[in-house]
């Protein structure tokens, strides 16, 4: 027998029923018993039960009040009807209201004991699918943000610890380094039911970024031909991405304000007070810091933003992370596209870790997916890595040697071959990728050179 025992309660006006129930359940269940509808509404407003049994036609509270009070409880109680009145309707109208099970009397204790034992292991399964569901959940929100390195570990035990909380939060870091994945992570482990909703305020002029987040009425302006809900609308018991925060213009600084106070707005052109269970995740590669000092954001808002700021870092301080990435997105693109890529050469992804990303990893992924696209071979090579990171990268060799080496290497070949070898050290792999050719190539260009 389990340490702790199901817990039930037995809701039953009639006195000899109620107590012949009880002491047979007990020898298995904690049982709580109480004489009618009313009472058992009271017991769980107060207590927790695993299932609740209850009689269906009773004085002052019927078993369907009983069983509306147990679908609106959270942790919600499985519920089995009973009743001397057995009906087809009845047991219809349980059952689809949200009844487990509908048992006629007079109650067969065997046939109970069976009931209230399938009870429970459909109640257990969907408690082992609900916790399944939950850690995908956690394991697919961490993958999101690939990264072995501290500063990365770092960031996602931030956001594991803040995620559960209602509080703002504000994304700060340079163009492309994934704050859109890092607000994705956060709603994902925040156990909000609501919708992830995004919204690009740069990409949007002033007049049309304050109907879209906040929605209009039908006239509203010159082509709202029908009323439309706003992204605080649809984000309800959600979370709301608001991303470039630091480009939005005042007037909607003003109202993005009054709805961060009192969660509440207006939509344009409507006079009607409107309310939204709405997180607010905002990101921003600009120091808002700054422009409140230039005027150009208000400084209420600021301080509304900035109750928990995460800065992620920008790629070329995480080096370790680039080669996860990488083997991600291969994986990635390869699926996507229909194509057989076994990985990437050591030579190609020592270059593209040399690298410094500025555009961090929006550049890096679009990197590897034109690699991956335009690959002939099951494995990435040097010679799919774009020739602008080619002509940027300088692994071991000074830069003076690989500029000449891929613009002028027909001119001064047998030289520039010998610097790419005495600087590698001989290591024909490495003076290949130098010079921009394959190791074949370069194998046969000494052959030719050295007769």
């Amino acid at each position: 027998m389990p340490d702790k025992k199901t817990t039930i309660l037995l809701v039953e006006d009639e006195r000899n029923v109620r107590e012949a129930i009880a002491k047979f359940l007990r020898t298995e269940y904690d049982v709580t018993a109480a004489e009618d509808g009313v009472r058992a509404v009271n017991i769980l407003k107060r207590n927790n039960f695993d299932i609740v049994l209850t009689d269906l036609i009773m004085p002052g509270a019927d078993g369907f009040e009983v069983l509306d009070k147990c679908l609106k409880k959270d942790p919600q109680p499985s519920c089995v009807v009973i009743s001397a009145h057995a009906t087809a309707d009845n047991g219809f109208e349980a059952k689809s209201k949200g009844a487990e099970d509908f048992i006629t009397k007079p109650i067969n204790l065997e046939y109970l004991e069976n009931v209230l034992r399938k009870t429970m292991e459909k109640r257990n399964l969907r408690k082992e699918n609900t916790e399944l569901k939950k850690y995908l959940s956690d394991r697919n929100a961490s993958r999101q943000i690939v990264g072995n390195s501290a500063l990365m570990h770092d960031v996602m035990e931030t956001i594991k610890q803040v995620a559960p909380a209602r509080a703002t939060v504000l994304l700060c870091g340079e163009s492309g380094v994934g704050k859109e994945l890092a607000a994705r992570a956060l709603h994902n482990l925040s156990g909000r039911k609501g919708p992830f909703v995004a919204v690009h305020c740069a990409a949007l002029p002033t007049n049309l970024l304050e109907s879209e987040l906040f929605g209009h009425e039908k006239g509203a302006f010159t082509g709202a031909s029908e009323q439309r809900k706003g992204r605080f609308e649809l984000a309800d018991s959600g979370t709301l991405f608001l991303d470039e925060i630091g480009e939005i213009d005042q007037t909607v600084q003003v109202k993005m304000l009054r709805v961060l106070e009192t969660k509440t707005f207006e939509r344009v052109g409507g006079t009607g007070q409107i309310s939204a269970d709405v997180r607010v995740v905002a990101a921003t590669n600009k120091d808002l810091k700054q422009l409140v000092e230039d005027g150009k954001f208000r400084e209420d808002l600021f301080y509304r933003l900035f109750v928990v700021t995460i800065t992620l870092p920008p790629l070329r301080d995480r080096k370790e992370d680039i080669s996860p990435l990488i083997d991600s997105f291969i994986a990635e693109f390869s699926a996507e596209n229909s194509k057989k890529i076994d990985g990437i050469s050591d030579p190609a992804m020592n270059i593209l870790c040399s690298y410094r990303w500025p555009g961090n990893i929006r550049e890096l992924r679009n990197c590897v997916e034109r690699m991956v696209v335009l690959s002939r071979n099951e494995k990435l090579d040097v010679e799919n890595i774009p020739i602008h990171i080619r002509e940027h990268t300088s692994p071991g060799i000074s830069r003076k040697i690989l500029l000449p080496s891929i613009l002028n290497i027909h001119k001064n070949e047998k030289i520039l071959i010998e610097k790419a070898l005495d600087e590698t050290g001989w290591n024909v792999s490495k003076a290949a990728n130098i010079l921009g050719i394959n190791r074949r190539t370069l194998h046969r260009k000494i052959k030719t050179l050295s007769t």
